[in-house]
């Protein structure tokens, strides 16, 4: 683990998506945080030791869920499913698919495996599977603001985890999708799907893919940054949100959500530009996905 000292920053971002906005100025407290992801090979290690069966492998319970369809409610999980050509991109539909036997061992479906994936970031790791991990291992998931500011590695405002330039001298700094998301990605980075843990270079704490490769849980309930308590004053050591609140009112089924951070290597220029610190997005605690991981921090005072 690193050693994040506390200081204050600008969280947030006026110039990308909406809902990084406003930014502004927060103090955290010092903490230790992993230096990688979670993975494959650390979540086999918790599994063996406590028996732990991820929700992704349990049926669903038809109560939850009175209108889903029988199939739907099978051990299964989220797999991205490149299409053969160019389609929609405001119908995510249109590459994510589920699939029944995906699981964090199984995590393209049923006939994958993580034989040669141990140091791959565990994914299709739902909130509650992260949470019981971080108890085993006697730490905690970070907040949002924790995890932007390690994320950020000391450089105040920059667009990246690493300065302003997506890929400085030509170097790729993170596991991202080049080409045309979702049918076409020309793998310039060297890898089509997770890549190894600390495959690109550690940002100014000597954190490794605190941008791309896989989205990282963190402990808060999704709220609007408008919302927050003094927009216009610094807050300290937020633990953002309340679970009722967390829930989209336009979806059906409504399920609390929490922040992800981080991005992934499905983001892409044309499609998704949240491979940056400012960046967030809102995850049912219900939902695992094949490029949804996590890191843990310890705190001092817990």
């Amino acid at each position: 683990m690193v050693w994040i000292p506390a200081g204050t920053f600008l969280m947030g971002s006026d110039a990308h998506y909406p809902e990084e906005a406003p930014a502004h100025r927060v103090k955290v407290d010092g903490f230790w945080i992993g230096r990688f992801a979670v993975t494959n090979r650390d979540f086999e290690k918790f599994v063996s030791e406590t028996g732990h069966v991820t929700l992704a492998e349990k049926s669903a319970n038809p109560d939850d869920y009175p209108e889903a369809l029988p199939e739907m409610l099978s051990p299964s999980s989220t797999v991205f499913r490149k299409p053969a050509g160019p389609v929609d991109v405001r119908n995510q539909y249109n590459w994510w698919t589920y699939v029944p036997g995906a699981n964090w061992r199984h995590p393209r479906g049923p006939a994958s495996s993580i034989a040669k994936l141990k140091d791959h970031p565990v994914v299709h790791i739902a909130y509650e599977d992260a949470e019981a991990y971080a108890r085993w291992a006697g730490m905690q998931l970070p907040t949002e603001a924790e995890w932007e500011f390690a994320a950020r590695g000391g450089l105040e405002g920059a667009e990246f985890t690493w300065g302003d330039e997506l890929t400085p001298g030509g170097v790729h700094m993170a596991n991202t999708w080049q080409g045309e998301f979702p049918y076409r990605n020309t793998v310039e980075d060297g890898f089509e799907y997770t890549a190894p843990v600390g495959s690109f270079p550690a940002n100014g704490y000597g954190l490794h893919d605190m941008a791309g490769n896989v989205w990282e849980w963190t402990s808060d309930w999704y709220r609007d940054h408008r919302r927050i308590d003094s927009p216009c004053c610094t807050v300290s050591n937020p633990r953002g949100g309340d679970r009722e609140a967390s829930r989209d009112p336009r979806d059906p089924a409504a399920i609390p959500r929490r922040v992800t951070k981080g991005g992934s290597h499905l983001c892409a220029p044309n499609y998704c530009r949240r491979y940056r610190p400012a960046a967030r997005m809102a995850q049912p605690i219900d939902t695992s996905v094949s490029h949804l991981g996590f890191r843990l921090i310890r705190r001092l005072d817990d």
